[in-house]
């Protein structure tokens, strides 16, 4: 069973995504905010990392750029899942280190596909 973190400070956001994964045969662990998700994902080692963007502190850039640069978390896949829809943002995620990015309210079957996507590359 493949393990998901999920760092979103939105406790409405994150039961969203996680029921979806759980349904879906995925495990789950959770982050309230971008320092608690590096801290976790250092410890839990997930296979994958759905991080959101506006968090208070440390933002999702912030944390996906310092998760991708580290040695120890760097093979950790990312996917920014955010409100943030400007292309500008995109492009700024991608470059942070993000596998892919994809807007909130997501569609299960479009962050199913982005997560096989991300598993298996």
């Amino acid at each position: 069973m493949k393990h998901i973190m999920i760092v979103d400070d939105s406790p409405t956001d994150t039961h969203v995504l996680k029921k979806m994964l759980e349904k879906n045969g995925y495990s789950t662990v959770t982050a309230g905010n971008a320092q608690e998700g590096i801290e976790t994902a250092r410890r839990e080692k997930p296979d994958l990392i759905l991080m959101d963007v506006v968090m208070p502190g440390l933002n999702g850039f912030q944390a996906t750029r310092q998760l991708t640069s580290d040695p120890e978390t760097a093979d950790i896949p990312v996917i920014i899942v955010t409100r943030k829809d400007q292309q500008v943002d995109r492009v700024w995620g991608m470059r942070q280190g993000a596998s892919n990015y994809v807007t909130k309210p997501v569609r299960e079957n479009t962050l199913l596909s982005l997560i096989n996507q991300a598993l298996v590359a």
